[in-house]
């Protein structure tokens, strides 16, 4: 029984995801790329690799939903035809019938898992790096340009209470991956200004952990903010915090980041103060997280529904996918939102729905089984 069932599964769920998958490429990404080739000049061969770059995504958005559709319509023939009246005669319980989908769901949100986490971010970077670099799109996650950051260091008060101080205050005007250009640096001691960096370059030096700033003048202050001090100089390395090239280097878009980077990322803006862009990393992270198990929800959802004793067509069954996946993608945006917004626990935000969707596939199962 398992094995016919699950010769019934693969070739609907095969088809399903290489429809889809294409669907979301033509009609969710070719004609932005297109509008692109037109009115911003992007190359032909450049707009064909980055539609080849997109396809894993739109692939792994597939997934799920395709396991959604497949066990509709598999579960919905076996009702149409009595198979599932036969079965249930024998004594098979439709937990049992579920085994093999459950089975399949686990191998998909495998394969999901795996695929969002090793192929999606670098192609999704890639994309962005050909936009950026031959059309000059703009993204805001690419620390290119106006390089903003603010480092804080934490201060025991006398009562004993402990306050997130401002250390120093970078800002560079163009970074070309190894170099920063027109630099700008402030630095605090205590709450007075003590020290002003202006400088035309400057590099990291990892094998001295410091900084080589070219060209420059440092102005020390008293604690009145008066100038005691101007030093030029040519070459002169500062000790400043590596994270400042981390954040720089390392800023990207959550979906072009796998596990590793993002919760390495995430702990370099921690430093920077940005309480929002923080938390939605933190929220970004618990979807990629919870995405894949998506597909096990779904599966169970669409055993249950397809399984009903009445016959359900593959129309009403793609109108029902449709339907499930709108609900599930409002209900995730909508906690995803409320994460970012501190309102929602970053976990809760993101796994939400996928409890919400458990439970209803649960109580669907629990009925149709009677």
């Amino acid at each position: 029984m398992d094995g016919y069932l699950a010769r019934q599964l693969l070739p609907t769920f095969l088809f399903g995801v290489g429809l889809l998958a294409s669907l979301g490429v033509a009609i969710g990404y070719l004609s932005d790329i297109m509008n692109k080739v037109v009115e911003a000049n992007l190359p032909l061969n450049l707009a064909l690799e980055i539609l080849l770059l997109k396809i894993p995504e739109f692939l792994a958005y597939s997934l799920p939903i395709s396991l959604l559709l497949t066990t509709l319509i598999t579960y919905g023939r076996l009702s149409k035809d009595s198979e599932i009246i036969a079965l249930r005669s024998c004594g098979v319980s439709l937990y049992r019938l579920l085994v093999p989908t459950l089975l399949f769901s686990l191998l998909v949100t495998t394969g999901t898992f795996l695929l969002t986490e090793l192929v999606v971010p670098s192609a999704n970077y890639r994309a962005t790096e050909i936009l950026v670099t031959a059309i000059h799109e703009e993204h805001d996650f690419w620390q290119n340009q106006d390089i903003f950051y603010p480092n804080y260091e934490n201060v025991v008060l006398p009562n004993g209470q402990s306050v997130r101080q401002l250390k120093s205050l970078f800002y560079a005007e163009k970074f070309d991956g190894k170099e920063m250009k027109s630099l700008t640096i402030l630095q605090w001691l205590e709450k007075s200004l003590n020290q002003i960096v202006i400088s035309d370059s400057a590099t990291w030096n990892p094998a001295d952990n410091t900084w080589d700033f070219y060209n420059g003048m440092i102005y020390e202050l008293e604690s009145d903010e008066s100038y005691s001090e101007v030093l030029p100089f040519i070459h002169r390395q500062l000790s400043l915090p590596k994270s400042v090239f981390d954040f720089a280097t390392q800023g990207r878009n959550p979906y072009e980041m796998n596990l590793a980077q993002a919760y390495q990322y995430a702990k370099i803006l921690r430093m920077t103060g940005d309480d929002k862009k923080v938390r939605l990393f933190e929220v970004r992270i618990q979807q990629k997280i919870a995405f894949p198990f998506l597909c096990v929800v779904l599966a169970i959802i669409g055993t249950a529904l397809g399984s009903a004793p009445q016959y359900i067509s593959k129309g009403t069954s793609l109108s029902l996918s449709v339907l499930i996946v709108f609900t599930y993608y409002i209900i995730n945006f909508l906690t995803g939102s409320l994460g970012i917004a501190g309102v929602l626990n970053p976990f809760w935000s993101a796994w939400l729905p996928n409890f919400l969707g458990l439970g209803v596939g649960i109580w669907l199962l629990r009925k149709m089984n009677g």
